[in-house]
């Protein structure tokens, strides 16, 4: 078995996890925001360096490679995405996602939108068909105005996609492929065959948007590694928890696929202690990302949010806000204000002495001593304390009027504040009585993640050895797949014949098996899920069910089914009724090389040979600066056990363990944390 590689880049770092056999290694590098492609092959020359090998040599003998990326929710936040002309059906101009609520800059302008007559029943009947010179004329205004790319959003098109297949083709027939001037079309109902016609519209836009970016990327990337003698396919991670080859990738797909994987990683980690209730918590550089795990399942979302736009996609749901490392802290009106704007990797905290200005959390950190100056990245990047220090001093000690060490303190507990507030507010939503277990990771996660779980009424932690660059290690245990949807409008009981599905079911497996053999895979190694959407009544809520692939012909299955909606529903709040079917899915899943978690057996015992000093730490106001033990996180192992306060480091990632709380490591080499105030 050769290598195998996960790369996360994120906005202000991008992480490695490699394996060879049993044997794996972490890397972090800077992210390069001008050319993603830098900082995906910086890390995998960083990874070849741990090994000791050349990168073509790493590559050669590579099985698989996983990628995820932010670039798509950037791109949305920073509105530098693809300027876009929009289609729809005459008089739902209204619908097109041109500002949103909190009046930030247009996605969309308003005068890239231009309605078309046609119309299209409920029932699937064709009730007008667009003319097609006035659909090439409104095409044609809207390329003149600049449009980069063109989106066709008709009404009910999730029900006859007929209307908006011919406009497609009309276009087509003028720019052809095969001309300079062809220009991509994307259709809604390509996108989305849900219904919700605005969130169907936003969908389509947003993957729009994003395409041009993200084509750039991977292809560039997949070449990259082409010409460096990697010979298998690149597989891009997915929101829906799958991994596929870049051709059957589409951009609205790799939204939230870093924080996604994270989340299955902390199912796995639930699993491994047979745990069914966790919330996972990544703080990076520019975000927190949160996530939850109830009764053994991920929080998934059938009606996604995001950046404000709602659309109607499923995916794994995860609440991002702007709260990280690179977190700018500011004084606005006299109080004291940190994110959600971020120092991001460029210009990045004052300390990294890349051009960045503005006060951060990490500056904070630094200040207080939490983080070593002479250690951040294991060396790779000395941290400039001065330089921080005057931030601080000139931008929020002096109006605050109180010391510099006073200040960052505030700036910390500023952000864990409200990050444990974040927290508290899922943790309250979704369990009543249940103190799940909090899994903490990203590079600025383990450093706040006492204090923040105190705000959010938590008393247990766990950090893995990769906590650090836990998406990409998480990702190391997705399997390349394919999720396929069809439409269906159908009362789900038993008395009801359902073999129409029969034949939805039939087509969505000829698709499986001719995208899962285009990805290397027989159909024999192809795992079939079916799952059913429904809602009650006309309720707008809908729920997801597993079903067995046959379940469609069996009228016990049928009835169990429905049973289940009913419970489902009854959970939710909603009376029970006749349940309508509106939507089938099948997942097709391979599985590829996976890491697994490997016992320890228990290790020297006393915590003391992994001391490697002790340094002045700020904890709080009254004490000020106190010395604490440091440990070297690589060489705790199985059985060791400490007592806050104390300091654990890696070359990737400081932990802060406060007075109060207890550390010990497991046989998994996983470190747990206990309040035990």
């Amino acid at each position: 078995m050769g290598y195998t590689m996960d790369i996360d880049t994120g906005g202000t770092f991008t992480d490695g996890f490699f394996v060879d056999g049993v044997h794996s290694e972490t890397v972090k590098v800077p992210t390069t925001p001008h050319d993603l492609t830098v900082c995906f092959f910086e890390c995998i020359k960083a990874g070849a360096s741990r090994f000791g090998i050349a990168v073509d040599d790493l590559l050669y003998n590579t099985d698989v490679i996983r990628f995820s990326n932010t670039i798509g929710t950037n791109t949305i936040i920073q509105r530098d995405g693809s300027k876009i002309g929009l289609l729809v059906t005459a008089g739902r101009e209204h619908l097109a996602p041109a500002m949103v609520s909190d009046g930030t800059e247009a996605l969309l302008q308003k005068d890239m939108v231009s309605g078309i007559e046609e119309s299209v029943a409920p029932s699937g009947d064709v009730l007008r068909a667009p003319d097609e010179q006035v659909a090439l004329k409104s095409a044609q205004l809207l390329i003149d105005r600049g449009a980069q790319c063109l989106v066709v959003a008709f009404a009910n098109s999730e029900f006859n996609p007929a209307n908006e297949r011919l406009v497609r083709q009309v276009i087509k027939r003028e720019y052809p492929n095969d001309y300079l001037g062809s220009l991509p079309v994307f259709l809604s109902c390509d996108i989305s065959s849900r219904s919700g016609e605005k969130e169907r519209i936003n969908a389509a836009v947003l993957n729009a948007y994003i395409h041009a970016k993200l084509v750039r990327l991977l292809y560039k990337a997949g070449d990259d590694l082409r010409q460096r003698l990697y010979r298998k396919n690149l597989f891009i991670v997915h929101n829906n928890g799958t991994v596929a080859r870049v051709s059957k990738t589409r951009a609205i797909n790799t939204l939230n696929s870093g924080p996604t994987a994270g989340l299955l990683g902390s199912q796995l980690i639930g699993r491994l202690y047979k745990t069914d209730n966790l919330i996972s918590v990544d703080m990076g550089g520019t975000s927190l990302d949160i996530g939850y795990i109830r009764h053994g399942q991920a929080s998934f979302t059938l009606a996604p949010d995001i950046e404000g736009f709602p659309i109607n996609i499923p995916m794994f749901s995860i609440r991002a806000i702007g709260a990280g490392g690179g977190s700018i802290a500011a004084i606005h009106k006299g109080k004291l204000r940190v994110g959600p704007q971020s120092a991001g990797a460029l210009p990045g905290p004052v300390c990294f002495d890349l051009g960045g200005t503005e006060p951060t959390v990490t500056d904070a950190d630094l200040i207080l001593g939490i983080l070593d100056p002479e250690y951040f990245l294991g060396g790779a990047m000395k941290l400039k304390l001065d330089e921080a220090k005057a931030a601080v001093e000139g931008k929020i000690a002096k109006q605050l009027r109180t010391s510099v060490e006073e200040a960052a303190l505030a700036v910390r507990n500023k952000i864990d504040e409200a990050m444990g507030h974040e927290i508290a507010k899922i943790r309250k939503t979704v369990w009543t009585d249940e103190n799940p277990l909090l899994v903490v990771y990203g590079g600025a996660g383990p450093a706040h993640c006492c204090h923040v779980a105190k705000f959010a009424g938590l008393r247990k932690i766990v950090i893995t050895p990769y906590s650090a660059v836990f998406s990409a290690f998480s990702s190391s245990s997705m399997d390349v797949g394919h999720v396929y949807y069809r439409r269906v409008n159908m009362p789900l009981h038993e008395e009801y014949d359902l073999k129409v599905l029969a034949g939805f079911v039939a087509a969505m497996c000829g698709e499986a098996e001719r995208d899962m053999r285009g990805e290397g895979f027989p159909i024999d190694r192809v795992a079939l899920k079916l799952e059913v959407y429904g809602r009650r009544g006309d309720d707008g809520m809908e729920i997801k069910l597993p079903v067995d692939l046959d379940f469609h012909e069996d009228p016990l299955k049928i009835a169990k089914a429905s049973q289940q909606a009913a419970s489902a529903f009854a959970d939710a709040g909603l009376s029970a009724g006749m349940v309508t079917l509106t939507m089938v899915s099948l997942q097709a899943q391979a599985e590829v090389s996976h890491h697994k978690f490997f016992k320890l057996p228990s290790g020297p015992d006393g915590i003391e040979m992994a001391l490697k000093g002790k340094r002045s730490v700020f904890l709080d106001n009254e004490s000020g600066f106190k010395d604490i033990p440091i440990y070297d996180r690589m060489r705790l192992t199985h059985g060791h056990r400490g007592k806050g306060p104390m300091l654990i480091e890696s070359d990737q990632t400081t932990t802060l363990i406060p007075m109060g709380w207890n550390m010990t490591v497991d046989e998994y080499n996983n470190m747990f944390l206990e309040d035990v105030s």
